[in-house]
């Protein structure tokens, strides 16, 4: 089973947000419509730059958990190192 850690960016580029998901399409679409938590409504976090897949549900968590406790500049390395200018990975999902 495949598990992603992602980060999503709001359309400004100020607000970013980590998570986990075993379904990336399907989280990536409940951010889009809204129904997500307060943080990602409140700044229209919805573009996804940033994800990689694990094999194991502790592994990602573990993951998630060390990137949210990064700086933020440590996060867009983190992003910029696969993705330098930003696009929407949305249509890289594997699946």
């Amino acid at each position: 089973m495949q598990y992603f850690v992602y980060i999503l960016v709001s359309a400004s580029g100020n607000a970013l947000y980590t998570g986990t998901t075993r379904d990336l399409r399907k989280r990536l679409h409940q951010h889009q419509v809204g129904i997500t938590g307060a943080h990602t409504q409140k700044y229209r976090i919805r573009k996804l730059v940033y994800f990689e897949v694990h094999g194991a549900l502790e592994a990602a968590l573990i993951r998630e958990r060390r990137i949210k406790r990064w700086k933020r500049e440590w996060k867009i390395e983190l992003i910029e190192s696969i993705n330098p200018g930003w696009r929407d990975l949305s249509v890289e999902i594997p699946y």
